[in-house]
Order: C-alpha cells, then sequence, then structure tokens
C-alpha cells in the first residue's frame, strides 16, 4: 500500500520523477533510456534512504524545489556542495538520511557555485505508474512520471511505505566532485578516424576547451561550434556536410556531430539519425555531462580505452556503494 507523502508547494524549473536506469532495451523502437542525467548522486540518494538504487525519486534543475511532508519518513537529498537545504527555513545536511515529520517543508536553494542537479529520494520510492518498463519521466515522450510532465505546484506524490533504518551518511572524500571545468572520458567512435575525423581533428577534439552552450537540456548538451577539417570532402549521397550519413542508430551518451555543432546526447535524446556520432561518453562520464551548467560550464575530452572505461565505471559503483556509508547517531 502507498501513502501519500509529498506536496509540491514550488515545483522549480523542471523537476522530474526518474528512475534509474530508465527504458533499457526500446533504442530500437525510438525510445531513450530516459532516468537520471546524473545517475550517482540519484543513487546515492536512494542509497541513503534506505532504497534500491533505481526506485523513483526526484530530480532538481538548480532552481528552488519546496515540497510539504504529508507524512513522518526518511528522505535523503544529494547534488553540488554549494546548494543549501533547509527544513522549515532551518539548513540541514545533504548527503545524509534526514528523518522528517507531517507538516515539515524541504526547500532546496541553489547557489551559483559548480553542479547542476539535484536529487530527492523518499524512503520506499515514489509509487508511480511504469510505462514500457520503467517510472521514469520522458519529456520527449510524455511518459512516466506523473503523467509524463514536469512536476506542477499542487502535485501530491504517494510513496511506498517502509520501516525506518539507521541514519547514514556517505563521507565527503566518497562524494563525487563538482567543478565548472570538468574532464570527460570519451571513446572514439563509432566514426571517429579515419573514415571520418582526421588524426588532427581527433586531436582538436580532445585538446579544446569545449563551452556548453546556454541551450542544453535532457536531450542533449551542445557544445559552441568548431568546423573540423573531415577526413572526406562531403556526405557523398547522404548530403552536403561530412557529418552526414545514412540514418543510423545512436549510443547513449553519443557525442553527435551535427554539422558544426557537436552535442553530447541525453537521457532523453533521439536514438537514431543522420549525423555522425565521432565518440561515446561512457557511464563513468555521463553523470558530470548531467551536472554541466548551461550557457557558464566548460569541458575538455580526455580518451580512454573501453578496458579503462569499465574500470572507472565500476569505481564510480565503488564510490555510492551503501557498505562505504557510514552511520550516524
Amino acid at each position: 500500500m502507498s501513502i501519500e507523502t509529498v506536496e509540491v508547494v514550488n515545483p522549480g524549473l523542471q523537476t522530474t520523477v526518474q528512475a534509474w536506469p530508465g527504458r533499457l532495451g526500446l533504442r530500437a523502437f525510438g525510445h531513450a533510456a530516459s532516468g537520471p542525467m546524473d545517475h550517482v548522486c540519484f543513487r546515492a540518494a536512494n542509497a541513503l534512504a534506505g532504497n534500491q538504487p533505481g526506485v523513483p525519486a526526484l530530480e532538481v534543475p538548480m532552481l528552488d524545489l519546496s515540497v510539504a511532508m504529508l507524512q513522518d519518513t526518511q528522505v535523503a537529498v544529494t547534488g553540488p556542495e554549494g546548494v543549501r537545504l533547509l527544513r522549515n527555513d532551518v539548513e540541514v545536511p545533504m548527503w545524509q538520511t534526514l528523518d522528517v515529520q507531517v507538516g515539515d517543508v524541504l526547500t532546496t536553494v541553489s547557489t551559483s557555485g559548480p553542479g547542476f542537479r539535484v536529487y530527492l529520494a523518499v524512503a520506499g520510492g515514489f509509487d508511480v505508474p511504469e510505462v514500457l518498463g520503467s517510472a521514469a519521466t520522458s519529456l520527449v515522450s510524455g511518459i512516466g512520471g506523473v503523467e509524463g510532465r514536469a512536476l506542477g505546484r499542487g502535485d501530491v506524490l504517494r510513496s511506498h511505505g517502509r520501516a525506518r533504518i539507521g541514519r547514514r551518511r556517505l563521507p565527503e572524500a566518497m562524494r563525487p566532485r563538482f567543478t565548472t571545468d570538468w574532464e570527460i572520458e570519451v571513446i572514439q567512435g563509432p566514426h571517429g578516424q579515419p573514415d571520418f575525423l582526421t588524426a588532427d581533428d581527433w586531436e582538436t577534439l580532445t585538446s579544446t576547451v569545449w563551452r556548453v552552450d546556454l541551450n542544453s537540456d535532457r536531450i542533449g548538451t551542445r557544445l559552441h561550434p568548431h568546423r573540423f577539417a573531415w577526413a572526406r570532402p562531403d556526405g557523398g549521397v547522404w548530403g552536403g556536410h561530412p557529418s552526414n550519413l545514412l540514418d543510423t542508430s545512436y549510443p547513449a551518451g553519443g557525442v553527435l556531430a551535427n554539422g558544426d555543432v557537436l552535442t553530447i546526447l541525453g537521457a532523453d535524446s533521439n536514438t537514431s539519425g543522420g549525423f555522425a556520432v565521432v565518440a561515446t561518453v561512457p557511464r563513468c562520464g555521463l553523470w558530470k555531462v548531467g551536472q554541466m551548467r548551461p550557457g557558464r560550464d566548460q569541458l575538455r575530452f580526455r580518451e580512454v580505452s573501453y578496458d579503462e572505461a569499465r574500470a572507472l565505471n565500476a569505481r564510480v559503483d565503488f564510490s555510492i556503494d551503501p557498505a562505504r556509508m557510514i552511520g550516524n547517531a
């Protein structure tokens, strides 16, 4: 049985219910996985609330969210260090289990510091219906979460009941580090050199400081324009620009070359199209893409091998394992 748990007082900019890892196995049918843009903070919030890592929780872009508690329960909020979490206008810690009571109002207060998204989990997870195998909200498809949309003022969310756990926190040394100048891991291809990019192009891609465009969202993180030399003069029968090709599938985290503009494909991105994917961000780097602030942050790409990416993925998983968490009195 589920219980009314949270009422939205101030929904912020585009707060959604997400679930990890989202809708897997449906890219061939045109459905991106959706789910959290920063899977590390999302999974950590759930672990701190005593949940399995993938149950539904809230993703809050960097604009203040305020919710009223409708039952006694436990919550956890994770995200950038500079964000302030208030309970009834009194600051309380993030990155740990928090006991709350009926009538408490929780508010996230954003700052100008690093990072862009905050995650709020409640004990038992939010009770929203699964659509195509996941409760994750897809704003593009209009499915999942609460009617496939961002939360609005007055929305009431229910949660599954669960016995209280001993309070826990994630040590600062294990938490992700936020910055305005990011290093993002990439694996070359599937449309890399020598067929699409030249060796100099790849060197440029991995040495340039790229600016994150203001027009970035859950669909894609756009970077400033750059004209590569390309290994071919045009796209042949597929189009005039060398980045053009016959429609093909896009990998999650692909770095898409739409003409002279690179875009890192996000959680709600297209799953196929007619542009080259010159590199792919592995899971260990995707959480960082989810924390880049549009119009301000910048990044460098760092090439890694497939085996190195797998090792880095495992390191990320290790850092937010519940076994790494410390009990609080």
